[in-house]
């Protein structure tokens, strides 16, 4: 064993730069991959994100108006960490654009709270009022609108809201910023939102109908239920009107982080196959570069056992080296790199998970790199001692016949040779195609579900979005269905209004609902997006989303019975839809077909489709200044709104990727020159220029990423599609929501690995053409 180490330790010394670029290589592949990790848990987590930034807290309690809150008892209270508020509250409605949404708003100041601070995601926060201010300035006249409300409302910083208090009075604010809170969201119907004035500007609002509402921060999250009670019981339970917990947010947003998590899973497992390949190709590149030295070894009396317990323990050394390396930079540099990924190694060291990841994935990749080192030290282990057998043996295949024509037919030498180099045998050929196109294949995965996420923002008719608004009567004596349709037609922006209404329907056995849905006329059916089978064109036609096939193990082509309201409804299902509403458990048919059960049914709702081009935000306001406030106006949610995080990921993924894919590429270009040293100190002994040396070497560079580009960029394209298409179906979306990226971009892609490998083969090709004409016994080898 003594030897082994000294012998480890002499061949550190004399191949200082290929250590070097072990460690390094493997330095780079763990902060890559660690980088991922933090880009993962900072989409995957918008909820956990924002509560912890935001020191949010775990209850809301929030009193009936003219009940006091007893702030000191509170934070006597044992587990309470730190209050948030207590803050005075009004229960208004906020009208913008034409859509109405029930907001509280909350008195705030101008300096935010430390304990669930509101985040500012556009626009700024309450404006400090100048000095002598009354009340009656701008400054006291604004609001901040919690992310989801001010959505609802199509509300952005700048504009100016309609706001309705207790009293009935109408105000006018203008709207300085939009914030995100670790608080239920607002749900049209349910749940109100929120919103934050200066106190001052409360006090115009609602004088004396106040409630008030204060948060508390646990020292253990698990006491929350227990806490509660205490709280209570300390405010008095005929004071406290709704208590709101942490775990009831986080549920809200838990579809949004089942979703993100299984995508981006899959990509953090295909992006530590890839490192630990591209780190374990490093270390085999050394050990191939290592064969005299081995063979002398090998002469001198060491066994095959010794050899390779030496360049276990040397490589494993490196890997552990650079595993500590990149981790250390990016606990204490994470944070400082620029745009979003420093943002999400700041936030990720306080998400969930963090410190399993931190020593998972470091540990998971250094058993990776110990398995392929082990592989690569048991050959070194085999390596014969006699120098002149390894010499003898051919180090490529014969010139071909094609290559032979090509050469004669005048072909630039550097071209064909650079193929030769690139393809020499297909076993030697497939290997390095397969490690340089696992990379790419992750980044066209990436790009599909981009360009997936694109489709539902330009293209939303395609996948079940083709009305942009939905008008209901925001009044029980409102319009007649002729007026309303008059009212509409006035708008010259609206390409079609479709009547309809929903209910809820008990499937067969009784034990769960289904929502069905009638909307359209026989004349004018509404255009769901069909993905199997075909479109409603008959009477007691329907088509159905995925997870109400799933839900009734039916298929198109069967007959769905279900009860609504008392009586049977019958139903033939024609057609599979994209159905981005409840799950994917909607059952669509005419408003003709639901009339046939109950003639004196009237449309709940008309779904409105917009000309292309037109603005969702300025057709509404044309419709609020047509009908006055006779309509309730909404837009169509779209499920891209919850995932728009992952945009900004998915394109610091690919910068990870590509980190990787960069690390794969160089280890083949210095692997491949020195396997092929003696091919090249023949070619120029035989007449070959430098240039076309260099030239030979950049070449087969280029073939190799361009092959591996092509297979990378299909394989993608494929896998991309079905994954997307599974996790739509496992949704009840439904498969058929996969948008393929563009060609143009595809095409990118595989240009740039072209370019990437040929600029980063230029200086070592330059390097090696002008190495001198010598055949030296370390070349043989």
């Amino acid at each position: 064993m003594r030897a082994t180490l000294r012998w480890a330790q002499a061949d550190f010394r004399a191949h200082r730069g290929e250590a070097l670029f072990v460690v390094l290589a493997s330095a780079g592949v763990i902060a890559s991959l660690l980088l991922a990790g933090a880009l993962f848990g900072y989409a995957a987590n918008p909820w956990q994100r924002v509560f912890n930034q935001s020191q949010g807290a775990h209850i809301w309690l929030h009193t009936r108006a003219g009940a006091a809150t007893d702030a000191d008892a509170l934070a006597a209270v044992d587990g309470v960490a730190a209050l948030s508020g207590p803050y005075r509250t009004a229960a208004t409605t906020i009208e913008s654009r034409g859509a109405r949404a029930g907001v509280t708003l909350r008195a705030a100041d101008a300096e935010p709270p430390q304990t669930g601070r509101p985040l500012v995601a556009t626009g700024s926060w309450l404006a400090r009022p100048d000095a002598g201010d009354t009340g009656t300035g701008s400054a006291t006249g604004s609001v901040v609108l919690e992310t989801s409300v001010a959505r609802a409302l199509w509300a952005e910083p700048g504009d100016t809201v309609r706001v309705t208090g207790p009293d009935g009075a109408p105000h006018l604010l203008r709207v300085s910023g939009t914030a995100d809170a670790a608080e239920p969201r607002y749900q049209p119907g349910g749940a109100a939102g929120i919103g934050w004035v200066l106190p001052a500007t409360l006090d115009e609002i609602a004088r004396t109908d106040t409630g008030q509402s204060v948060g508390l921060r646990l020292e253990d999250p698990d006491d929350t239920d227990f806490i509660v009670q205490r709280a209570v019981t300390v405010l008095g339970a005929d004071r406290v009107a709704e208590v709101t917990k942490w775990q009831q947010a986080r549920s809200e947003a838990g579809g949004d982080d089942r979703l993100l998590g299984t995508v981006f899973a899959v990509f953090g497992l295909g992006a530590l196959l890839a490192a630990a390949l591209a780190a374990s190709g490093a270390v085999g590149a050394r050990v191939r570069g290592q064969l005299r030295d081995i063979a002398v070894l090998k002469a001198i009396g060491f066994t095959p056992g010794q050899v390779t317990r030496g360049f276990l323990v040397q490589h494993l050394a490196f890997a552990l080296l650079g595993v500590a390396l990149g981790t250390t930079a990016i606990a204490l540099l994470g944070a400082r790199i620029p745009g979003r990924i420093g943002e999400a190694a700041a936030v990720w060291q306080d998400l969930p998970g963090h410190t399993a990841l931190m020593i998972g994935i470091p540990g998971g990749a250094v058993l990776l790199i110990a398995a392929s080192t082990g592989l690569s030290a048991w050959r070194a282990g085999r390596v014969p001692p006699v120098p002149v057998a390894r010499a003898a043996l051919p180090s490529a295949a014969p010139m071909t016949a094609l290559g032979k024509r090509a050469l004669g037919m005048r072909v630039p030498p550097a071209l064909v040779l650079g193929w030769r180099a690139a393809f020499p045998r297909r076993g030697r050929t497939l290997v390095p195609v397969a490690r340089l196109a696992l990379p790419l294949v992750l980044i066209t995965v990436a790009l599909v579900a981009w360009s997936t996420l694109d489709q539902f923002r330009s293209r939303p008719a395609q996948v079940g979005l083709a009305a942009a608004l939905t008008v209901r009567s925001g009044q029980p004596a409102g319009p007649s269905d002729a007026e309303l349709e008059e009212t509409l037609a006035r708008v010259p922006d609206i390409a079609a209004v479709h009547p309809g209404a929903e209910m809820a329907a008990l499937v067969p056995g009784q034990t769960g609902t289904i929502t069905l849905r009638g909307l359209g006329t026989a004349r004018q059916p509404y255009p769901s997006a069909v993905v199997e089978g075909r479109a409603v064109d008959g009477p007691d036609e329907a088509v159905a989303g995925q997870g109400l096939l799933d839900l009734l193990g039916v298929r198109v082509g069967d007959w769905v019975r279900m009860t609504v309201g008392g009586r049977p409804q019958i139903l033939h299902l024609v057609g599979r839809t994209i159905e981005p509403e409840s799950g994917g458990r909607v059952i669509t048919t005419t408003l003709d077909a639901l009339r046939e059960r109950d003639p004196q049914l009237r449309p709940a709702f008309h779904a409105l489709e917009l000309r292309e081009g037109a603005d969702p935000r300025a057709v509404s306001g044309a419709l609020a200044t047509a009908a006055g406030a006779t309509l309730e106006i909404r837009e169509t949610p779209n499920p891209a709104d919850r995932l728009e995080p992952a945009r900004g990921v998915i394109g610091a993924l690919i910068a990870v990727l590509a980190l990787i894919g960069l690390i794969e590429l160089l280890t083949l270009i210095g692997t491949g020159i020195r396997d092929r040293g003696r091919d090249l100190l023949a070619l120029k002994a035989i007449g070959l220029t430098p240039r076309q040396i260099g030239a030979m070497i950049v070449t087969a560079a280029g073939l190799t990423a361009l092959v591996a580009a092509l297979v990378g960029t299909t394989v993608g394209v494929l896998s991309g599609s079905w994954l997307v298409d599974t996790q739509g179906a496992s949704s009840g979306i439904g498969a058929g929501i996969a948008q393929l990226p563009p060609l143009p971009v595809l095409l990118t892609v595989i240009v740039g690995a072209v370019l990437g490998a040929v600029a980063a083969a230029a200086l070592p090709a330059t390097r090696t053409a002008r190495r001198r004409l010598a055949d030296s016994l370390s070349e043989t080898l």
